[in-house]
């Protein structure tokens, strides 16, 4: 008894959009969530928890999705998530009754968390969700610790890079082409020279990660400071997708950097939220300002925090 009411007190007033085309498989799992606190959106298919996803200002503490479904299946589902930087980073859980150790190998390499198997065992489903979010809270309160902890030191950092640098910064854009590997598409400022090779920075920051995440985990929002020795520069770079359907994957891979004297861990957070902007235009394939980004990236890199 006093396990399930812990239980119920650790899940108490999670948001949970479960996706099933299924009818009583959502009511099943919905009482069983709803029954121990969690808030449940159901959905019916992809297409339908997509539209739920974007009118709401709030966004889900975990997904839990079938993966035969009708008009956007399971898969499909994911990758629209997982390409999303304001979804990306949501727990993402699969259900279904494909239960091979192929099915379930593919939905490790594209990324997903976890995989429930059809018919639900009760107590499978309550462990794997407590367990993803306990983890959550467990980060969640490590994040309130580690910010505590630095106003009560009243935290002040120079700026990585002096007025003298800032000509040093740069930020750009690549992708990934089938037949060429990674492709420049555009770096500002253009006009400076640059002692290096753009060209081949930009290959070598690609090959870089990818070592580092491998190709699947690259098709989610990722981001990792380097050290650039060769030329004595430090790099953020940040990886997203988008569909393309002339591509052999069925989705687009850019890399978009910035390189400069010297970058932060700290810095590399407010970084990554500018990168992630940008993603959103180029996947929207909307005209972005390429000025107003390096403005911000060089008030982050030339200010104090």
């Amino acid at each position: 008894m006093q396990e399930e009411l812990k239980i119920k007190k650790d899940l108490m007033g999670f948001r949970i959009l479960v996706v099933d085309d299924n009818k009583d498989i959502l009511f099943n799992i919905q009482l069983i969530l709803e029954s121990r606190g969690i808030n449940v959106i159901p959905a019916r298919n992809g297409k339908e928890a997509l539209a739920i996803l974007s009118d709401s200002d709030e966004v889900p503490d975990m997904i839990i999705s079938d993966i035969m479904m009708p008009q956007m299946n399971g898969y499909d589902f994911f990758k629209t998530v997982s390409t999303n930087s304001r979804l990306s980073s949501i727990p993402f859980i699969f259900l279904t009754a494909r239960s091979s150790p192929e099915d379930v190998r593919l939905g490790k390499l594209l990324g997903v968390d976890d995989y429930i198997t059809k018919p639900i065992n009760e107590k499978d489903l309550v462990a794997i969700v407590q367990g993803k979010i306990s983890r959550f809270n467990k980060i969640k309160n490590y994040n309130n610790i580690l910010l505590e902890a630095f106003r009560e030191i009243n935290l002040s950092l120079d700026p990585s890079v002096s007025k003298e640098e800032v000509d040093l910064i740069l930020l750009l854009l690549m992708y990934w082409d089938d037949a060429y590997g990674p492709e420049l598409l555009k770096y500002h400022p253009s006009e400076k020279k640059i002692p290096y090779s753009i060209e081949n920075i930009g290959f070598q920051l690609f090959n870089a990660a990818s070592l580092i995440y491998g190709q699947g985990r690259m098709l989610k929002a990722e981001g990792i400071l380097l050290n650039i020795d060769n030329i004595k520069m430090s790099a953020y770079v940040y990886f997203n997708a988008q569909e393309d359907n002339s591509t052999r994957s069925g989705q687009r891979l850019y890399m978009l950097s910035v390189i400069a004297p010297k970058i932060n861990y700290f810095e590399s957070l407010q970084i990554k939220e500018v990168l992630a902007r940008i993603f959103s235009n180029v996947k929207e394939n909307v005209e972005w300002n390429v000025e107003h980004y390096y403005s911000d990236v060089i008030k982050i890199l030339s200010s104090n925090i």
